[in-house]
């Protein structure tokens, strides 16, 4: 057997991210297996684990978590680099900027709900940008907008109430954020 010259060290925190986006990841292949009435709406369960490392870890680890679930949930699925990863990628990716900067704002009135609609809405708005400007004419994504914006209001804020609740919870591993607004 050859030993590897590189050696990386493995921290607590790459414990902890590997850890979470197998959680994320595992969500992620459970919710591919839903069927959807309508195609390219799903509840976003693994954004989840995405807002409860936001608010647990940063925004840094969100990041990592995320970008894990995109890539190796797709790959698992039989989907890396087909269409539907590139929507998942840049919905991923505009979430998460618009939770970094929603983290800016006054964390009494933005608390898990409210940036879970925030992070809902961006990530449709990403995947809509992406199609209109890539898979679908401008004009043919309009009439879904109402649609779309409607699944991300609701499943934004069914997943915004389980944060909440998962960090209310005495074994969730300390209380909320103080001064957080559901």
């Amino acid at each position: 057997m050859t030993r590897s010259v590189i050696e990386l060290p493995v921290t607590a925190d790459d414990r902890r991210i590997a850890r979470l986006a197998a959680v994320a990841i595992g969500i992620t292949l459970a919710e591919a297996a839903i069927p959807s009435p309508v195609p390219g709406i799903k509840p976003g369960l693994a954004n989840i684990v995405v807002l409860l490392v936001l608010l647990q870890y940063g925004w840094r680890t969100a990041a990592w978590v995320s970008a894990m679930r995109v890539l190796a949930g797709s790959l698992l699925l039989g989907s890396l680099f087909a269409p539907g990863f590139w929507l998942s990628a840049a919905g991923a990716t505009v979430s998460l900027l618009v939770l970094g900067l929603a983290r800016h704002l006054p964390a009494r009135y933005f608390g898990p709900v409210s940036l879970s609609i925030l992070a809902a809405f961006g990530h449709i708005g990403g995947q809509l940008a992406l199609a209109g400007w890539w898979l679908l004419p401008g004009a043919a994504l309009i009439g879904l907008i109402p649609v779309f914006a409607a699944a991300a209001l609701i499943f934004g804020t069914v997943n915004g109430v389980v944060v909440a609740r998962l960090r209310a919870a005495p074994d969730a591993g300390g209380p909320p954020a103080a001064g957080a607004a559901q």
